[in-house]
């Protein structure tokens, strides 16, 4: 992307004083001329539209992210919470906490007294815990939110399914010369693409999976099982979101509030 101190047409620039004040104009390809105070300039740059194979759109705080052109206008970072950049695998959450997490199991989850049947928030079943019919995660229990802020969130389960549906999406061995494998997504709207790395996930045995499946949360609890939440999963044959045990441990890939 171009950053915004230039038109990301910006074809030519010139200097010119005016006033005592020096200016720096620059013409874009339909002919219309944006000028600066070079006072006013901290410096001037330019950066790729795509970055690592993956197309970006713009940057909020240090991360990028690409507009996919979907009807929600959901953007979509272009990694995943933990990494720098898409062929990395970044950190695996339990559902609703906060700080990455290699042991998972439901002794350890922070939602539940040690099992299943006791959620502790989260809960529209008497059956799995106590009811306080909570749905969609809070911002201080995404982990989105808490580790790049708040204009950032994990996508809810219709926000997946957008996602899932406005692009054509395709397993590759070797993404960008990297080794990584993973889906790309390019959008049907606007021929933008996304990497989802296959990251695997870790339940109570470890960390499992890596370079076959990909696992993302979403925000959205299980519809019927409360002691579940959505995820997007997919592997070399299939891509889809399901419900999965919150204990475990799975990749957040981000997207703007």
């Amino acid at each position: 992307m171009k950053k915004l101190i230039l038109s990301s047409l910006a074809m030519a620039s010139l200097a010119f004083a005016a006033n005592a004040v020096t200016y720096m104009c620059v013409e874009q390809s339909d002919g219309t001329i944006v000028c600066y105070d070079v006072d006013k300039v901290k410096q001037v740059y330019y950066e790729s539209t795509t970055d690592q194979g993956v197309t970006v759109s713009g940057k909020e705080g240090i991360y990028t992210y690409v507009d996919l052109g979907l009807e929600s206008g959901t953007k979509w970072a272009t990694c995943n919470v933990g990494a720098t950049k898409p062929t990395e695998y970044g950190d695996y959450f339990a559902w609703g906490e906060t700080k990455p997490k290699e042991d998972c199991s439901w002794s350890t989850y922070k939602w539940c007294k040690g099992s299943s049947s006791s959620m502790t928030k989260y809960c529209t079943n008497s059956d799995f815990g106590t009811v306080d019919n909570k749905k969609v995660l809070d911002a201080e229990d995404d982990a989105a939110t808490a580790n790049w802020g708040s204009a950032w969130r994990m996508p809810t389960r219709d926000e997946i399914k957008e996602l899932l549906d406005g692009c054509s999406w395709k397993w590759v061995n070797d993404f960008n010369g990297s080794g990584v494998r993973g889906r790309l997504g390019t959008s049907k709207k606007n021929g933008a693409t996304i990497f989802l790395p296959a990251a695997g996930d870790c339940d109570n045995t470890g960390l499992g999976s890596v370079g076959y499946n990909g696992c993302y949360w979403s925000s959205s609890l299980d519809e019927y099982f409360p002691y579940g939440a959505c995820y997007l999963y997919f592997d070399d044959g299939d891509i889809d979101k399901y419900n999965g045990s919150r204990d475990f441990a799975r990749s957040v890939r981000a997207v703007l509030r």
